[in-house]
């Protein structure tokens, strides 16, 4: 079993800058990739962005392109998703997942953390 924990969230402004991280502990030997979901309010879980276990590949959801970026620590167990230019459509809860696939659907990824809030005013 691989637990996942989420830290970093919070209440930012519009335009702001906010980075969140997730730790995986447990059978993390094997090659996982990693990813982070969000929901809304009302809305279903939707992709944000996903990284390989090298951390060669990475892939965004259009709505973040170019605003958020993830990264994988050198331990490979650890993945932070840097976000710039946050707007008050990116408040949701953000889940980080992992799988065997680099993918952007819920069903790719076996494992998944708590969530953690995200709140952008205007």
């Amino acid at each position: 079993q691989v637990q996942l924990v989420e830290s970093g969230g919070g209440l930012v402004q519009a335009g702001d800058s906010l980075r969140v991280s997730c730790l995986a502990s447990g059978r993390t030997d094997s090659p996982l990739a990693m990813g982070w979901f969000r929901q809304a309010p009302g809305k279903e879980r939707e992709f944000v962005v996903a990284i390989s276990w090298s951390g060669e590949i990475t892939n965004y959801a259009d709505s973040v392109k170019g605003r958020f970026t993830i990264s994988r620590g050198n331990a490979k167990n650890t993945v932070y998703l840097q976000m710039n230019g946050l707007k008050p459509e990116d408040t949701a809860v953000y889940y980080c997942a992992a799988g065997q696939r680099l993918g952007g659907r819920t069903y790719d990824y076996s494992y998944w953390g708590q969530g953690i809030q995200v709140t952008v005013s205007s």
